[in-house]
């Protein structure tokens, strides 16, 4: 049986067609396909440098002599060799004695006509793009966490005594002064509003989770949206209806897509706005938790699309954070409440943004099978 790395050797065909080795040399994306046996059967010029190796050094040479046997990468591989499928996996540590120690995200997918084999990418700066990000969602719900017990200790105590006293002074303050009082009572309830919205960041609580069918929470968002906010938006759904039951909090989904829409509402067009809510099944999406050795599967997929201008270039790497809007009067607590729900979700958040296209996309994980409860949907109170 010819070798993977013979395939890719081809000679280019007489049209000119470039040979599929130079091709995958060309990536910056390191790439290497091991056998049925584990042992390195192609390697591009990108895994020469991250394996810290030539090919010729490299080819034949079984894998773990390169990483350790516990490396999750071998999992990945015998994962994908067993179920005949791709799976990504997000926020993996591959390290080596001389590879060093690498954070990054892992693409396997089988080779199609030679059983057994599985060719392996390695993208360091997609982890950037995505886990990078979804780690500084999680840091910044965490900021606000912090921020909103300290105000609620540190803030709400002060305010009740400053209102109080201007009530006090109201009842001895000429007519001419009242104004001024009201403005104090005013200004210190509109603190204190702000300060118990904060507050919803602090709960530690454990989500009270059950199985709940997310196209019911995606009707419930558009029917509050096109009577509220978004009567002048235009709504396109694009649902996959085998799709099983996500694990969690269906007030809580709610509440981070309702956000979701609005911001997409406010964003679009008064004439001619649309938005995209779609949902999809991608099998082998899975999330390493950071400082843990567990791994959540996050098939699940919820988008929701615009055709609005984008979000500022400026914006988009601190778009999670508190206080951050791009909207005059916003409190910029939108998307940092999202973040925190997906997180509390165990979930992932990613945007994109270019003109008359932003989309968000939430990977959500389903029901786990050790729960039984993979079969059943929650439907009570779901009416809508």
């Amino acid at each position: 049986m010819a070798k993977v790395s013979d395939i890719f050797a081809r000679k280019p065909a007489r049209n000119g067609t470039p040979e599929p080795g130079s091709i995958l040399s060309a990536l910056s994306v390191p790439l290497f396909v091991v056998d049925d046996q584990d042992q390195l059967s192609f390697v591009n010029q990108a895994a020469e440098q991250f394996f810290a190796s030539s090919t010729t050094t490299l080819l034949g040479r079984p894998l773990s002599e390169i990483l350790p046997e516990d490396s999750p990468a071998f999992g990945l591989i015998h994962q994908v060799r067993d179920g005949g499928y791709s799976v990504s996996e997000y926020g993996v540590t591959l390290s080596g004695p001389k590879i060093g120690s690498h954070f990054v995200s892992i693409d396997a997918a089988t080779v199609a006509d030679r059983p057994g084999s599985v060719v392996v990418s390695i993208h360091e700066r997609s982890i950037a793009r995505k886990i990078d990000h979804q780690l500084v969602h999680r840091n910044a719900a965490r900021s606000v966490t912090a921020m909103a017990a300290m105000l609620a200790h540190e803030v709400k105590n002060p305010l009740s005594g400053i209102r109080g006293a201007a009530q006090l002074l109201e009842q001895n303050a000429d007519p001419e002064d009242h104004q001024l009082t009201r403005l104090i009572c005013e200004e210190a309830d509109r603190i204190v509003a702000l300060v118990d919205r904060m507050e919803m960041f602090s709960d530690k609580q454990p989500l009270a989770r059950e199985p709940v069918n997310i196209h019911v929470v995606l009707e419930r968002v558009r029917r509050l949206a096109e009577n509220g906010f978004a009567r002048h938006v235009k709504f396109i759904e694009s649902y996959d209806p085998s799709l099983p039951p996500v694990y969690g909090n269906r007030d809580l989904l709610i509440q981070a897509i309702l956000n979701l829409v609005k911001n997409a509402a406010e964003a679009v067009p008064k004439e001619g706005g649309e938005i995209t809510l779609s949902t999809r099944y991608q099998q082998g999406v899975r999330l390493a938790i950071p400082g843990s050795g567990s791994r959540v599967d996050l098939p699940l997929q919820v988008m929701i699309q615009d055709n609005g201008p984008g979000i500022p270039e400026d914006i988009q790497p601190h778009l999670f954070d508190p206080f951050v809007s791009t909207k005059a009067g916003g409190s910029g607590l939108g998307l940092a409440l999202v973040a925190k729900i997906i997180d509390d979700h165990g979930g992932v958040i990613e945007f994109e943004s270019q003109p008359r296209r932003t989309l968000f996309r939430l990977m959500l994980p389903m029901v786990p099978r050790e729960t039984g409860l993979e079969e059943e949907l929650t439907v009570d109170g779901d009416q809508v």
